[in-house]
Formats: C-alpha cells, structure tokens, sequence
C-alpha cells in the first residue's frame, strides 16, 4: 500500500501513540503534520527524523487542542502547505482521576475540549476538502473507556463515549464521498506517560513493578500484555487503506480482551 501523495494531521503526536501513528503513515508514502507540545528541540528532532528516515515533508503545528480557532489555522496551515488534508488522525488526550463530588469543573472542562471537541474541530474543519477530493480517513483514538467505565475517570469515559457517537456522526454524512470514520479503542498502551506511573504506583501501594504492571495496570486485560504503539499505528494505517474502504462508523477494540466480558 502506498499513501503517496497523500497528507495527514495527527493530533498530540509528539511521542507516544501520536508519535507512531506519524512515522507509520510518513512510512507509507504520506507528508505528515505533527503537533502537540514538548521541549522545542525533542520535536524538531523527531520531525527531522521523519523527513530523513522516509523521504516525506513533515511539518509541526503548535496548536492548542483546547482552542477551536488554532485547530482551524492549523488544518488551513497544513491544506495550503501540502496541497490537502486526506487523513486526520485525532490522537490528543488528557487524563485526570477525582471521584465526581469533587471533581474540578476546570478539569473536566479541559478534558472534553480536549479528548472531545477538539476532534469535531478538526474533523468540521478538513471535511470541506475531503469531500471535494472524494476522498478521506478520519480516524480517532478512543479507548478501552469508549465501552466501559471505571470509578473516578468522569470526564475521561465521558468524553471517549461521546468521541464514539461523533465518529459515527460523520461516518453517516460522509459514507457517499469516499470518506470513512473510524475509532481505535487501545487498552493500557506501553508509552512513557505510562511507565512513569509506575514508581509512585509501587510507592503509594507499596508494591513491586512487576505487581503493579499484572494487578494495576494491567488487571483488566486478558492477555496481561500492554498493547503497543507501534500495534496502534499499524491499525491506523490498515484503515487509510483501500482494504478498509467499507469500514466506517466502527469502533475497533485493541485490548487484549478487557471489553470481551
């Protein structure tokens, strides 16, 4: 499969999940948009990286998820600087864990805008091309918490629900312009956000890594193995392709089993 000629926002792919979707579809041929945030040299390392490595234009977008009108200069930005948006990837999240009574309306407010609103933003703001092109992936990561809940993560469930019910949304008004939309629903994926936790986990509950890894993090999935981002990634660039043109409106579970039960 070649995506050549083709271009692609990813949203928060500054390292991690957003990171590997990048390098993945520049892999395939496609100019590639980052954005998200990070010490300036690390990204202008791994934006580098990806220009030399496949022999793509890759350019970076500092805009703020948290505000409509830099998402819309940031799709403009991109459409004039590689002629089109063919393939947005809405990857940027946040997290935050406080039981409802006390949850912080800031909080909650910043997480929808940005694990939620953010993607009707640039999904509103790249659809005008996709359908004059005749032509367009919408993929956005969700999560295990897209179909289950867990105590103390409101606004988190809330807003990956709701990403659902948007991705479905837009795959009905696009399904006859060539444009698919489509949700990747990871479990605990293996990223440096990640293993950071880990030592004030084993601190807090007095545990070994390894108990924290099997009874914590990873008590819910099946397989007791982390998904990983380069499995993520590899999902995403399945549904760029003509293979997956008929599926839209999908929820794809990437788990190991947790949302089997």
């Amino acid at each position: 499969m070649s995506l050549a000629k083709k271009s692609a926002v990813i949203t928060g792919s500054t390292s991690g999940i957003g990171l590997a979707c990048a390098r993945a579809l520049a892999k395939e041929g496609a100019n590639v948009a980052i954005n998200g945030f990070g010490p300036a040299e690390d990204i202008e390392k791994e934006r580098a990286a990806i220009e030399a490595e496949f022999g793509v234009r890759c350019v970076y977008d500092p805009a703020d998820m948290s505000k409509p009108e830099e998402i819309a200069a940031m799709i403009a930005a991109v459409e004039k600087a590689f002629g089109s948006v063919d393939i947005v990837v809405n990857n940027a999240g946040i997290q935050f864990v406080s039981p409802i009574e006390e949850f912080p309306i800031e909080k909650w407010n910043q997480i929808l805008a940005i694990n939620l609103s953010s993607a009707f933003h640039t999904i509103r703001a790249a659809t005008p091309g996709m359908k004059a092109r005749k032509w367009g992936r919408i993929i956005n990561t969700a999560s295990a918490h897209s179909l289950v809940a867990s105590p103390f993560k409101a606004a988190y469930v809330a807003a990956k629900h709701g990403l659902v019910g948007l991705t479905k949304v837009a795959a009905l008004e696009l399904a006859t312009f060539g444009v698919t939309a489509n949700c990747i629903s990871p479990g605990y994926v293996w990223t440096p956000l990640v293993e950071k936790q880990i030592p004030d986990t084993m601190k807090a509950r007095n545990l070994t890594k390894e108990q924290v890894i099997n009874d914590v993090l990873l008590a819910a999935q099946p397989t007791k193995q982390f998904v990983t981002v380069d499995q993520v990634a590899a999902a995403v660039v399945f549904l760029c392709s003509d293979a997956a043109s008929q599926i839209t409106g999908a929820n794809i579970s990437m788990d190991g089993g947790w949302t089997a039960a």
